[in-house]
């Protein structure tokens, strides 16, 4: 019998495991897919001299994440690769805004839009740098990050205080109205909002793409060598260096209650995983509530309560091997990992807009990734592996695009959506299509269908806006790991601080786990397991558990 039982070896419950080993604990991982990941995986599907990313393709949250890099992956054969630049976003008429490590760099692209906003931006670093610390800290900690905030409350009295907290819960196209004379420095800001379900004029907008915007100058967009389940590959080999044991093809379908506690869980094979102090659950929040917990077994108010849960946008996802490099209108985006593909601020609020009313957008806003540029290992030379992805509506009400989508994405559908990507993409790169060798659509069951937690292609685990964040998410009064069954933890992007790749929601949950003592009833195993000579010393084979 584990000590602990981790349900879904996406990162955080990879993340989870590693940290609960690293404590003595005795873990297994239950993986429904055949291999681990969720949604950081990389196979040779569109081609098979071109790596493609499954889902997830570039980690700022990673590389800042105090979580990650106490796990020291690099000695477990992980290696970080950077594009030359780590964003652009081209418009058509030929100017463009670059995101360079160098500020410099970027204030000298913005400035090119308006005197003046070269200077802005280095203000707005300036007041990064100040709250980077304290920021990063709570940001990666279990809610309420105490000292953390404190520290913080401090560090923003020193930026302008209330000032500076109202520029923070800014929508972003006022962020950028008030802090830039140009447009280049709001499309960078709006452009990283919606990395995120955030529309332009939604409040905290501005501060969630300021912060992936800070987070881009300072860490970059940096993606693993070799493909996105690079990463992965680094977790898993830590977690069985440490003699975790992992088991795919396992579908996890209850979690077994004992007494109001967490006993184990029960496969879908029937086959019953007990465990001996916890059980951490990398799932989504409506599954694990809904499906994976008996009802008898969930406070009536918190179903009442997840009828209001809100998910993030679905995600349309295509996949390309070219055969050369992508014929960039404007010359500054060619270096660039990541390029955000719309024709200004405007064309981002109208999308939004669509998107809100549940129309598929005639023009999608699209995140583009050169993967080949990021990591030449990707493709051969002088070819690229790339993609792109955009949000379309979970329940369709109509098409913007005149062309009858209706959200079932039948194989009718999904080309149809995928040849309006690529019109977007002709946009800014006359001559796209002529370049393609082959490509892969990922529609939103697609999606699912690789990893259950992105229910219908949302990627975020749940909207990033501000009524379902901090003590609000997943749910009221739900903003820490542990749940309502004891020795049960929420370990997945549903939790605070919620999606992107960083391993916080896991880290969170095991710290917590590893935080709570032995339920009464074990407590002789506990004292056993426990037993010390008359050193003081553990006997061999013995173990406290740890803790943190």
């Amino acid at each position: 019998m584990p000590d602990a039982v981790v349900i879904g070896a996406g990162p955080n419950g990879l993340v989870a495991a590693n940290l609960l080993a690293d404590a003595g604990w005795s873990v297994e991982v239950l993986e429904e897919q055949p291999v681990p990941g969720g949604a950081v995986r990389h196979d040779r599907g569109v081609e098979p001299d071109f790596v493609s990313d499954l889902c997830s393709s570039f980690y700022p949250l990673a590389a800042a994440s105090p979580v990650l890099t106490g796990l020291r992956l690099e000695e477990h054969g992980l290696r970080w690769s950077h594009a030359p630049q780590v964003l652009a976003h081209p418009l058509t008429d030929g100017r463009c805004a670059v995101l360079d490590r160098r500020v410099d760099a970027t204030a000298d692209s913005l400035e090119a839009f308006a005197p003046g906003d070269g200077a802005a931006w280095r203000r707005l670093h300036a007041v990064w740098e100040t709250l980077r610390p304290a920021l990063v800290d709570a940001l990666f900690t279990p809610f309420p990050p105490v000292r953390s905030a404190a520290r913080l409350a401090v560090r923003l009295r020193g930026t302008g205080g209330l000032r500076m907290a109202r520029t923070l819960v800014l929508p972003v196209r006022r962020l950028g109205e008030e802090e830039f004379r140009g447009e280049g420095g709001g499309l960078l800001l709006a452009g990283n909002a919606l990395h995120a379900d955030l529309a332009p004029e939604a409040a905290g907008s501005g501060g969630f793409g300021w912060l992936m915007s800070m987070l881009a100058q300072t860490y970059g967009f940096p993606v693993p060598a070799g493909g996105a389940g690079a990463l992965t590959e680094a977790l898993t080999r830590r977690l069985r260096a440490r003699g975790g044991v992992l088991r795919c093809d396992t579908r996890v379908d209850r979690i077994l209650v004992r007494g109001g506690r967490a006993a184990g869980v029960r496969t879908a094979g029937g086959d019953m995983v007990r465990a001996r102090r916890a059980v951490l659950a990398d799932v989504a929040v409506p599954a694990l509530y809904r499906e994976l917990l008996g009802p008898e077994d969930v406070p009536a108010q918190l179903l009442s309560d997840l009828r209001r849960f809100q998910w993030d946008f679905a995600t349309f996802k295509v996949d390309w091997a070219l055969d050369g490099p992508v014929p960039w209108q404007c010359e500054q985006a060619a270096g660039a990992g990541t390029v955000h593909l719309s024709d200004g601020l405007d064309e981002l609020t109208r999308f939004a807009a669509q998107l809100a009313t549940g129309s598929v957008p005639d023009r999608p806003f699209c995140l583009f990734g050169q993967m080949t540029t990021a990591d030449p290992s990707r493709s051969p030379r002088g070819t690229e592996s790339a993609w792109a992805y955009t949000h379309v509506p979970h329940d369709v009400t109509g098409d913007a695009g005149g062309e009858s989508l209706t959200g079932g994405w039948d194989a009718r559908e999904r080309e149809l959506m995928a040849d309006r990507v690529e019109r977007q993409v002709e946009r800014f790169a006359p001559g796209f299509r002529t370049r393609v060798r082959a490509r892969r659509v990922l529609a939103p069951p697609t999606l699912q269908a690789l990893d259950r937690n992105l229910h219908g292609g949302a990627i975020n685990g749940g909207t990033a806006a501000m009524h379902q964040q901090l003590l609000f998410r997943p749910l009221p009064g739900t903003g820490r790991p542990e749940t309502h069954v004891k020795g049960l933890y929420l370990a997945s992007a549903g939790a605070h601080p919620g999606g992107g790749v960083h391993g916080a929601p896991g880290a969170n949950a095991a710290r917590a786990a590893l935080r709570r003592p032995f339920a009464p009833a074990l407590a002789g195993t506990q004292r056993l397991l426990a037993r010390r000579d008359r050193t003081g010393r553990r006997q061999p084979g013995t173990h406290d558990g740890g803790g943190t």
